[in-house]
């Protein structure tokens, strides 16, 4: 079953929010975080996400994040 236009935005916006959520409750912000809006324009049935830039803090942060959940 193919996803129409407005389910792909539901999906990668809702993927957005939740990503930001579970970053947010290990104590990372993706300031740029968001839905790349030309992959979500086309007919890729895979929008993408825009992890976005970040300061060095926010880097190491992640880094520790994710080391941790390896673990």
């Amino acid at each position: 079953m193919t996803m129409t236009a407005s389910e792909r935005l539901r999906a990668v916006e809702d993927a957005v929010a939740q990503l930001r959520s579970e970053l947010g409750a290990a104590g990372v912000t993706l300031p740029s975080l968001r839905m790349d809006p030309v992959s979500a324009a086309g007919m890729d049935p895979y929008p993408l996400v825009e992890l976005g830039r970040c300061n060095l803090d926010t880097a190491l942060r992640l880094v520790a994040v994710l080391h941790h959940a390896r673990k």
